[in-house]
C-alpha cells in the first residue's frame, strides 16, 4: 500500500499538485493521467523517492518493494540480459554476487561458510533457483528469444533495450510496480502480452500512458493531475472520460441556467426598483441575485486541438490502384510486388514493417522511386500527407508560425489565420513563435492545420501521435474518424486503428502483404486463428 498524505510540490514558483490525500491498494492497478507539464511524472519520482516534496509524506511500509521502469536506455551497457533483468530484484542480485565472491575465494574459511549458508536461505526464500528462467518468461513474453539471456546490453537495438528494462521492472514480483510510458516502443504483441500481466498482477501497479486502449484494459482506477490537484476515480480511462465531459456538460447546462435568471432578475430590478409598488419585490430580488452566482469551470490545465478535414470535392470512381510495387532499402526488400486498389470510403491502416510502410507512403506521394511496379491516382484525387519525419518543415526555417502558416492558406488575412491557429491551441502571441524553436507536440499540431487547408479526399498519414498528450490525440482520432474522404494511416495508437480503419494491409518482414477488410481487433483475431491451425 502507498499512503500520500497532504502532498504539495512546487517547481520554480508554480504548484503543480496541492494538499494531496490518496491510497494505492494491492490489487489494483491506477492510471495516472493529466496534460503535458501536469507533473504526472514528477509524481511517480516522489513516490519513489527521487524527488522530495514541498510538503507531506508518502508513506510505504519497509517490508514493501517496489520496482521502477528506468529510463535510462544505456546504463547497463557492461551488464548481460539475464544480470539486468534480475538487478530489478537489487536484494536477491546482491545475493547471487556475495556469493559468487565467497566461492570464488582460494582460502574459504568456517566463517565463509556459515555466511554462504545464510546467503543460501536467503537465496531460496527469494526464488533465486527459478531466477533465470523467470527471466526467460519475461523476455519471451516480450518478444525476445532465450539467446538474449547473456547478450551484453550494448549489444542490443534501442528498442530490445526497452523490452529488458521493461522486464527488470516487472522481475521478481515486486509488491509496488511504477510505469512511466511502459508501451513506447513496444510493438502490438509486446503491448498484448503487458496487458495480459498486469491485469493479473497482485501487487499495487501506477502507470502513466497516452495509450488509451492499454488505460482501458488494465486499469482500475484514474489517477487525474489537473487543477492543481490529484483525484481519483474508479474505472478505466474510457469511463473516466464519459463522466468528465458529462460533468463539464451539467456545469455548463447549470451555468446557463443561472445566466437566464440573473438576466431576468437584473431586468425585473431595473423596470421595478423605481416603482414604490413593486420595490418590495425588486428589494426581495436583489437578495437573490446577491446569492445567485454563475459558477465558472476550474481552470483545466488541459486543452483540445480541433482537428477535422473538409473536402473541397467528393472523389470519383477510380481513386488509387497500385501494381506490383516493389522497394528496397540499403540492401534489404522492404515490400515485394505490393498491390492494392483503393475504394470508395475505404480507411486502410497498414501495419507491420514500419520502415516499408513509411517508403510506400513516400512512394505514393512522389518523395520516393520504387524499384519496379506502379501506382496511378485518379483525376479527382487531391492529397494531403503527414509525413513521420517532419523536421524537414521546420529546421532552418525562422518565420513565426502565423507566416509559416500563411504559406498555404488561400486566405492571407492575419483574421482568417488567428482564427485557426487558435483552433489548433496558438493564440495570442503564440502565433509570432519562431518555427524552429517549436516543441515535437506544437510541430505536429502545425502539420496538422496545414493539412486541414487543402480542402483535400485523401488523407497518407504515417504516424500522427508521436509527442501528442492524450487530448491531442484524441482530437486526432475524432477528426479521423469524421472525415469522409479515403485515408492511407499508419499508427502506434491502437484505439485510432481500431475505430477509423476498415480495411488492414500488413506489411511482413519478408516483403509479403496481407489485406483484409475488417476492423484491427477482427483482424488481431484472425491472426491468432491463423496461428493455432
Amino acid at each position: 500500500m502507498i499512503t500520500v498524505s497532504n502532498l504539495t510540490f512546487q517547481f520554480g514558483g508554480q504548484i503543480l499538485f496541492k494538499d494531496v490525500d490518496l491510497k494505492f491498494t494491492p490489487g489494483n492497478c491506477y492510471g495516472i493521467i493529466g496534460a503535458n507539464g501536469a507533473g504526472k511524472s514528477t509524481f511517480l519520482r516522489i513516490l519513489c523517492g527521487e524527488l522530495e516534496p514541498t510538503k507531506g509524506n508518502v508513506y510505504i511500509p519497509d517490508t514493501v518493494r517496489m520496482s521502477v521502469l528506468k529510463q535510462n536506455h544505456f546504463a547497463y551497457e557492461e551488464y548481460t540480459v539475464l544480470d539486468t533483468v534480475i538487478m530489478g530484484n537489487e536484494r536477491l542480485y546482491s545475493i547471487m554476487k556475495e556469493k559468487d565472491a565467497l566461492y570464488a575465494k582460494a582460502d574459504f574459511t568456517d566463517e565463509d561458510g556459515i555466511r554462504a549458508s545464510e546467503l543460501e536461505g536467503e537465496f531460496a526464500e527469494l526464488n533465486g533457483w527459478e531466477a533465470e528462467s523467470d527471466v526467460s518468461k519475461l523476455i519471451q513474453g516480450l518478444g525476445l528469444s532465450d539467446s538474449y539471456l547473456y547478450m551484453q546490453m550494448s549489444e542490443l537495438k534501442e528498442s530490445e533495450k526497452v523490452k529488458v528494462l521493461l522486464a527488470q521492472a516487472l522481475f521478481g514480483n515486486p509488491d509496488i510496480i511504477l510505469l512511466d510510458e511502459p508501451t513506447n516502443g513496444l510493438d502490438i504483441d509486446a503491448v498484448i502480452w503487458l496487458e495480459n500481466f498486469l491485469s493479473d498482477y497482485f501487487g499495487t501497479v501506477l502507470v502513466v500512458s497516452h495509450d488509451r486502449h492499454f488505460l482501458n484494459d488494465v486499469c482500475t482506477n484514474i489517477v487525474d493531475i489537473d487543477y492543481t490537484g490529484i483525484k481519483m476515480y474508479v474505472g478505466n480511462y474510457e469511463f473516466w472520460y464519459e463522466s468528465s465531459q458529462l460533468i463539464q456538460r451539467m456545469i455548463k447546462m447549470q451555468n446557463k441556467k443561472n445566466e437566464e435568471k440573473i438576466a431576468e432578475l437584473m431586468s425585473f430590478i431595473q423596470r421595478f426598483s423605481a416603482n414604490k409598488s413593486k420595490s418590495r419585490q425588486a428589494t426581495s430580488r436583489r437578495k437573490l441575485l446577491d446569492k445567485l452566482t454563475v459558477e465558472e469551470l476550474p481552470a483545466s490545465s488541459r486543452r483540445y486541438p480541433f482537428i477535422g478535414f473538409e473536402m473541397d470535392r467528393e472523389p470519383g470512381k477510380e481513386i488509387l490502384h497500385v501494381e506490383g510495387l516493389t522497394k528496397s532499402l540499403n540492401g534489404n526488400l522492404l515490400f515485394k510486388d505490393l498491390s492494392f486498389h483503393v475504394y470508395k470510403e475505404d480507411k486502410i491502416a497498414f501495419i507491420g514493417n514500419e520502415l516499408a510502410i513509411t517508403q510506400l507512403f513516400k512512394i505514393l506521394n512522389d518523395e520516393e522511386k520504387a524499384d519496379s511496379g506502379e501506382f496511378k491516382i485518379g483525376v479527382s484525387i487531391t492529397v494531403s500527407y503527414f509525413p513521420h519525419d517532419n523536421s524537414a518543415y521546420f529546421d532552418g526555417h525562422t518565420e513565426s508560425i502565423l507566416d509559416w502558416m500563411r504559406q498555404y492558406s488561400k486566405d492571407q488575412t492575419e483574421t482568417y489565420l488567428r482564427g485557426f491557429l487558435g483552433k489548433m491551441l496558438f493564440s495570442n502571441e503564440a502565433v509570432f513563435k519562431p518555427v524552429n524553436v517549436l516543441s515535437g507536440g506544437e510541430k505536429v499540431r502545425c502539420m496538422f492545420a496545414r493539412m486541414m487547408m487543402f480542402g483535400s479526399n485523401m488523407l497518407i498519414i504515417d504516424q500522427p501521435t508521436d509527442h501528442l498528450d492524450l487530448e491531442s490525440i484524441t482530437a486526432v482520432n475524432n477528426g479521423m474518424k469524421s472525415f469522409k474522404g479515403n485515408i492511407l494511416f499508419s499508427s502506434h495508437d491502437y484505439e485510432i486503428v481500431n475505430t477509423v480503419a476498415n480495411r488492414i494491409i500488413e506489411i511482413h518482414p519478408d516483403g509479403s502483404f496481407t489485406d483484409r477488410r475488417c476492423t484491427y481487433e477482427e483482424y488481431l483475431d484472425y491472426k491468432r486463428e491463423q496461428s493455432a491451425k
